[in-house]
């Protein structure tokens, strides 16, 4: 569903995004992982035409990705941290994103109605906690039926009942056969939730394999201390 080929990304003086190609098919969920600047946000952001890549092809559902952005209908997307019209209320919000998707043939309010947003509709964006946006962010990411999920840190501020609503929602997307692309330092998460891993270390991609495999070459059980021994690993090679 969603191909790169050789991705680069520069800002400035930095190069964020070396020769990134991967493919992303339906139906397997992928844990993009990596430390803080590794280059996992501005990844992303190409993807969704957030930011322009210098060069390389991004192709989504077989189409290369351009000045023609109707591709993004294919899409839904949770940031880390969602900004709304701080004045705007809750409803207005959702009524304003269903009316510049009003060509959109599915209207999906489950996780509105499993986060019981709908108590808090009159209330102004302004005056919610973090986690009440997390739950905004996650109920828009839904909210069209979207081939493909790309969530950006999407348990992040959660309580824990709101979290394992999310995670069942995002497993009953999977058994859709939908493309799920999910960075998050919760590797708990992400075990549980994904059977790809790419892990990014200064806009490289250092590992794409299955976790599971991740686990036979490190020799670990748990994806926390596989990530550890991969992580010293890298750090190793590139001081030498």
């Amino acid at each position: 569903m969603i191909s790169l080929n050789q991705i680069e990304k520069r800002f400035g003086k930095q190069q964020v995004l070396s020769g990134i190609s991967a493919d992303f098919s339906d139906g397997r969920p992928v844990a993009l992982v990596g430390p803080n600047g590794s280059g996992k946000t501005t990844l992303i952001k190409c993807i969704l035409g957030l930011v322009r890549h210098d060069s390389g092809i991004i192709r989504v559902g077989g189409a290369e990705i351009g000045n023609d952005v109707t591709y993004r209908k294919h899409l839904g997307y949770m940031p880390q941290a969602g900004k709304y019209p701080d004045q705007m209320k809750v409803g207005q919000v959702f009524e304003m994103i269903h009316n510049i998707r009003k060509d959109a043939q599915i209207y999906d309010d489950e996780l509105i109605r499993s986060f019981q947003l709908e108590n808090i509709f009159d209330k102004r964006v302004h005056a919610l906690s973090g986690g009440m946006r997390q739950k905004m962010s996650a109920s828009i990411a839904f909210l069209f039926g979207a081939d493909v999920l790309i969530l950006d840190e999407p348990t992040a501020g959660l309580d824990p009942a709101a979290s394992e609503i999310l995670r069942d929602k995002i497993r009953k997307e999977t058994a859709l056969g939908k493309l799920l692309l999910i960075t998050s330092h919760n590797l708990s998460d992400l075990e549980e939730l994904t059977s790809r891993l790419i892990y990014i270390v200064d806009g490289i991609i250092r590992f794409d394999n299955s976790i599971e495999n991740l686990k036979l070459i490190t020799g670990e059980q748990r994806l926390s201390t596989a990530m550890a021994r991969i992580s010293s690993n890298w750090s190793a090679k590139l001081k030498r």
